[in-house]
């Protein structure tokens, strides 16, 4: 275990070396910090630091930087997350409350994510498979022709056309939407395929080949949606760091550009607590100088998706960490009012 000056020298090596981008000695450290002790202890301290893995000396530098480790011990004792100054929360607000579909919440999201962490923002949409059905509305186009469109808790909207066996009545589509929507509605999806298994047989013969289709098309909008999507912004804003980032910039674009590495670096979206992984601990090998911080979102308790930033591991934590709490608080709001 380290002792609490220890802790308090290796917090303002984090602190010096995010705000600086120059490795830290102790002469420097003494004169920015009231640590209460002399630069030969701190020379002492930084010296136990080191050995023991929380930071290193880069080339020939008089200066110290943070490990990995280092970073994971700041994170996890160290930091805490920054709130927003109420001005910074209005701003949040005002921007994300002009949305106007769910496409545009988020982009929106990821846009803001990117201004206020000047870092890549990463946001998933939400999860079908996490969703609830909220509406479905049946629409006639032609005496042959339906349109159905599919509303979720979260605000996504699905359309599809249907050409049915058969015409079909006012009256019969009046039917059909209202028993489907007493099944349906406000059910999660993965049950809609149980509650709906046996509403055919409950029709007339001659509509049977018509409810049959429109059900089917049905299943298969769910589960064509449960794939999953995420928009990405603020790749440019990688540039900026090209320095932390030992070889190239060029492997961590190219991991950005794969989903299914971004889906794994965010989680499951069901654990909604706030993640930090920093360097080597994410598995992707092109990601291992760079730190993500994701925090699920959804519009009740239940977390439906993940957003989050990837940037250097050489990162304002507590802001970042702030940032994306606040920006995913607001999002959930703005889809339960939805």
């Amino acid at each position: 275990m380290l002792s609490e000056r220890r802790l308090e020298v290796l917090r303002a090596i984090v602190h010096d070396y995010v705000g600086t981008e120059e490795p830290v000695g102790s002469k420097a450290l003494t004169e920015r910090h009231r640590l209460g002790v002399s630069p030969a202890t701190v020379r002492n301290d930084m010296a136990a630091l080191e050995e023991e893995g929380f930071i290193a000396q880069p080339h020939t530098s008089a200066g110290r930087i943070p490990t990995d480790k280092g970073y994971r011990l700041f994170v996890d004792r160290l930091a805490g997350v920054k709130p927003m100054t109420a001005p910074e929360r209005r701003a949040i607000q005002n921007f994300l409350d002009g949305a106007v579909d769910l496409d545009d919440v988020v982009g929106r999201t990821v846009r803001l994510l990117a201004q206020l962490t000047r870092q890549v923002a990463v946001v998933q949409y939400p999860s079908l498979t996490r969703s609830t059905v909220r509406h479905v509305e049946l629409l006639s186009l032609a005496p042959a022709r339906l349109m159905l469109v599919l509303i979720t808790d979260t605000g996504r909207v699905e359309q599809r056309m249907i050409d049915c066996p058969a015409p079909f009545g006012e009256m019969s589509l009046a039917d059909l939407r209202a028993r489907l929507n007493s099944r349906v509605a406000g059910r999660r999806f993965s049950d809609v395929p149980q509650l709906v298994q046996d509403l055919t047989e409950s029709f007339d013969k001659d509509d049977q080949g018509t409810v049959a289709t429109v059900l089917s098309t049905l299943l298969e909008t769910l589960v064509e949606e449960t794939e999953e999507r995420l928009m990405i912004g603020g790749t440019a804003n990688l540039t900026r760091f090209g320095h932390d980032f030992p070889l190239t910039i060029r492997p961590v674009l190219e991991a950005l550009e794969e989903q299914v590495v971004l889906l794994k670096l965010l989680g499951e979206a069901t654990d909604s607590g706030m993640t930090v992984k920093i360097g080597h601990e994410n598995a992707h090998e092109g990601l291992s100088s760079t730190s993500v911080v994701s925090v699920g979102y959804g519009s009740g308790s239940e977390a439906v998706a993940k957003l989050g930033v990837v940037g250097p591991t050489r990162m304002d934590y507590p802001g970042t960490m702030g940032a994306v709490r606040a920006v995913a608080r607001y999002v959930g709001q703005i889809l339960a009012e939805s």
